[in-house]
């Protein structure tokens, strides 16, 4: 058989077209098998736990300006479950407002602090609480508050940070009180330094660590009834439960040896220089 120069170009062709077509397959085969992959079966293949950290929210998480590096019991929980896990721990920058959009959207394998809210829950998963936290306040010396309908009222100014925990829970409860929201937890302080507000919604370690470093802010207050809810490991929503069967399992046995309480009264002593004895009796881990 003669192969003219038209058949050549043919065959040219044809052999670009079927190239392109098995390309384009596999372009669009590789994101449908990233998105369908599992968290575990991801970890396992990758060896990379991937965890948010967050700046500036100590004793959760604390990173050197001057060094990167990070500190904080959120951070030594992580890489405690990475250890466990038998890979390496990636450390992602977030805050506690973007936390779920990265779970969502596959840029972190899980996120330590997050407390499980029914809104939260429609999109991200949850793990078994890592501990049970109060809800307070740290509030000028001038504003004592005996429960939380002394708080609820128009003429009382509070501050949070945005996307947190405290954020979620003064949304939902003190619809009365005039709420501002502010980037950092670092600036909700600071709103209260500079008299803005009346008092600062923190959850008790958060609370007990900002009186510790700047006592003249004001006082703690812990209005009745007892506020609390549980603290969380968030995960990425998926019908394969294996990571976080993993996760509840692995928390279980550390609450068992007494880990998760000593690391996190060992963060509070080494970030805050909070003594383990002063603890509220409301701290509970």
């Amino acid at each position: 058989m003669f192969c003219t120069q038209e058949t050549a170009v043919i065959t040219r062709r044809s052999f670009v077209s079927a190239t392109c077509a098995f390309g384009l397959g596999s372009m669009i085969s590789m994101p449908a098998f990233a998105q369908n992959e599992s968290t575990m079966a991801r970890i396992k293949r990758t060896k990379v736990l991937r965890t948010g950290f967050i700046a500036g929210a100590a004793p959760y998480y604390v990173k050197s300006v001057a060094t990167g590096q990070w500190q904080g019991f959120c951070v030594d929980f992580a890489n405690q479950l990475a250890e466990s896990l038998g890979v390496k721990l990636q450390a992602i920058d977030t805050t506690w407002g973007n936390a779920v959009l990265d779970l969502q959207s596959n840029k972190i394998d899980c996120m330590f602090g997050l407390a499980p809210t029914e809104q939260r829950k429609k999109t991200v998963g949850f793990t078994d609480p890592l501990f049970q936290n109060t809800f307070t306040l740290v509030a000028k010396k001038s504003f004592d508050p005996k429960t939380w309908d002394d708080v609820n009222k128009p003429e009382v100014r509070l501050s949070v940070d945005q996307g947190s925990n405290q954020d979620t829970f003064a949304t939902q409860t003190l619809t009365q009180a005039k709420l501002n929201r502010f980037e950092t937890s670092g600036d909700a302080t600071l709103a209260l330094q500079t008299g803005r507000v009346d008092a600062q919604v923190l959850v008790i370690l958060l609370a007990v660590t900002v009186l510790s470093k700047s006592p003249q802010l004001g006082h703690l207050v812990i209005p009745t009834p007892a506020a609390t809810a549980p603290t969380s490991i968030g995960v990425q929503k998926e019908p394969d439960q294996a990571f976080t069967e993993y996760v509840n399992q692995w928390l279980n046995a550390e609450r068992s040896k007494g880990v998760i309480k000593q690391t996190i009264i060992d963060n509070m002593q080494k970030l805050a220089g909070v003594d383990p004895k002063l603890f509220p009796k409301e701290a509970t881990f």
